[in-house]
């Protein structure tokens, strides 16, 4: 019995993880790395941060659509307060907005945007990256977004 306990409890964490789509990379924006879980399907897209109770100043999420125009998210079961950069298509922040825990409010894109990033509210201010700076697209590479 001990042995089936032990090994359920050794590949829960393993089981979770595969279920799991996003893929985990490195990426330069302006002059700070992010430790970046990358979404591309419509149903990851959608989830988000949902849930999520922790994130740490290195770590940020990108959402990827396959084509450039206005986007909206909002903070739907979301507890943590989050910045959000709109990002063009040649990888440029457009904007930069705060979002706030649970609002049901839509922060919206002024010009259209490929790439959404979002971070713990703050951190883009915290390590110098603004509207202007780049996200170095080469890390992005053989990552198409799904419709």
């Amino acid at each position: 019995m001990s042995r089936f306990v032990l090994l359920l409890a050794w590949s829960a964490p393993l089981l979770a993880c595969s279920s799991q789509s996003a893929v985990v990379r490195t990426l330069q924006v302006g002059p700070a790395n992010f430790r970046t879980e990358i979404v591309a399907g419509p149903e990851a897209r959608q989830r988000g941060l949902m849930g999520r109770t922790e994130l740490s100043d290195e770590m940020a999420m990108l959402f990827v659509f396959p084509d450039e125009q206005r986007r909206a998210f909002w903070m739907k079961d979301t507890p943590l307060a989050l910045s959000i950069a709109y990002i063009d298509r040649r990888g440029i922040i457009q904007q930069i907005s705060s979002m706030e825990p649970y609002s049901l409010e839509r922060v919206t894109s002024l010009e259209p945007a490929m790439y959404g990033l979002e971070v713990k509210q703050g951190v883009f201010e915290r390590r110098g990256v603004r509207v202007g700076h780049r996200l170095d697209l080469d890390a992005l590479h053989g990552i198409t977004a799904e419709h």
